[in-house]
């Protein structure tokens, strides 16, 4: 099993949210369907600015979820390391699938109702939206996503780049809290996140979890103290929304 050095059983997981991207987009609009979704320019450069940031991170493996705007984010992370792993797609970290599309009439409309369904998520049968998929099944297939990652031998550092749910989930699954609880993970565009992991193998040879630490959360590298950042993630991404 790798583990960081100085360590002998620690694995680091940089857990990265994609860069800005523009759900009202014609394309996204027009389809109605948001998994269409790409970087803007924004985007672009939060997820290059990241890289820079991580540039320095040996890591061992890498993945984005199958979804454009995470590939892409990938991509410009990875291109500004000198010594970059394989991209892989993990499509268990896949955003969680929303119900019935709404035209939000304004940025305060979606944060409301995006909020309330955070909120609900560990109501048994609660789904994202009505007619998505149930935040309880989204999270055994992230759990499952996360501890066969864990598994995975030979690696010490790992980059993951998501989705603001997946990532809120991941967060609260880590610390062992509810559901309910990833509304307070704020995730901006671009931002990471760092888990480190103390890994055992139980008595059936199989890794356990000893414990997790979290190093750090929602960071972002263009701007790190959030100076004018005033807006919640939900908020800043749907502004301004066509009148």
């Amino acid at each position: 099993m790798g583990a960081l050095p100085g360590t002998t059983g620690r694995r680091r997981l940089y857990l990265m949210r994609h860069g800005f991207v523009d759900y009202n987009s014609k394309e996204v609009r027009d389809a109605r369907d948001p998994s269409l979704v790409r970087l803007t320019d924004t985007g672009r450069e939060e997820a290059r600015i990241a890289g820079i940031a991580l540039s320095d991170v040996p890591l061992d493996i890498a993945f984005h979820t199958g979804l454009h705007r995470t590939r892409e984010t990938a991509e410009i992370v990875l291109g500004e390391h000198a010594n970059p792993p394989e991209l892989e797609q993990e499509k268990r970290f896949q955003e969680v699938r929303s119900g019935h599309y709404i035209d939000f009439k304004s940025a305060e409309h979606l944060a409301a109702t995006m909020t309330f369904q955070f909120e609900q998520a560990g109501t048994p049968g609660a789904t994202f939206l009505e007619g998505g998929e149930r935040f309880s099944d989204a999270m055994a297939r992230i759990e499952d996503g996360m501890r066969g990652l864990l598994s995975r031998p030979g690696w010490a550092t790992s980059l993951i780049v998501a989705h603001e749910v997946v990532n809120r989930m991941v967060l609260s699954w880590a610390i062992g809290a509810p559901l309910g609880s990833s509304v307070a993970f704020e995730q901006d565009t671009g931002c990471i996140n760092i888990l480190d992991f103390d890994l055992v193998p139980d008595e059936a040879g199989d890794i356990r979890i000893e414990r997790t630490l979290i190093k750090a959360v929602n960071l972002t590298p263009a701007n790190y103290l959030k100076n004018g950042m005033n807006l919640r993630s939900l908020e800043a991404i749907f502004t301004p929304l066509p009148q």
